[in-house]
């Protein structure tokens, strides 16, 4: 960051643990700060997954910027994606089990959308695309990380960080942007704020 900025706080426009951990072991300070307004659950189907991402970042992002408008607003958005169509979040267990099963034997991307709010309104939005080519599951091994409970408010209803590295044969791109936060992609978004 140039010079005039370096005292400028960090704020990460999340609650989420994972996120929050990234940082902490990237060394990078911030101070957390929770969206004012939930996320907004339909998308925009003329949007590529990318631009989604990178919108439900945005937004999550703007809000912050509203409570803190002399900081830096740091937020971020993991979608994952296949053939062209975002997998959500699962609402319940039947909604991960059936993810699971789409999921199940296929290279999907998981991506994630970043915005950086700076003061005086500018902005820095960007995404990282990871490929992960998952393994077959079993009925068993999927009803058995149901029951773990690992699932809930993952985006593909899976955690790389957690036990469902068991099922990813390959991760090709950055294993931070899994988890929910390419800290490559925002240290380089960082670097370049003038």
């Amino acid at each position: 960051m140039a010079q005039d900025v370096m005292n400028t706080r960090l704020v990460l426009a999340s609650t989420s643990p994972r996120r929050r951990a990234l940082l902490d072991e990237a060394g990078i300070k911030y101070t957390p700060a929770e969206p004012p307004v939930a996320e907004p659950k339909v998308t925009d189907p003329t949007l590529t997954p990318c631009q989604q991402a990178e919108a439900l970042a945005y937004f999550k992002a703007r809000g912050v910027a509203e409570q803190y408008p002399d900081d830096i607003i740091l937020a971020a958005d993991t979608i994952c994606e296949l053939d062209g169509e975002i997998v959500g979040k699962a609402e319940d267990a039947e909604g991960a089990r059936a993810i699971l099963g789409r999921l199940s034997g296929t290279r999907h991307r998981v991506i994630t959308g970043v915005a950086i709010c700076l003061p005086g309104g500018r902005r820095l939005i960007s995404s990282e695309v990871t490929h992960i080519k998952m393994r077959e599951l079993t009925a068993e091994e999927i009803s058995d990380y149901i029951e773990s409970g690992e699932w809930k408010g993952k985006a593909g209803a899976y955690a790389i960080q957690e036990t469902a590295d068991r099922y990813v044969e390959e991760v090709d791109g950055s294993l931070s942007n899994v988890v929910g936060l390419p800290v490559e992609l925002v240290r380089r978004m960082l670097a370049s704020i003038e």
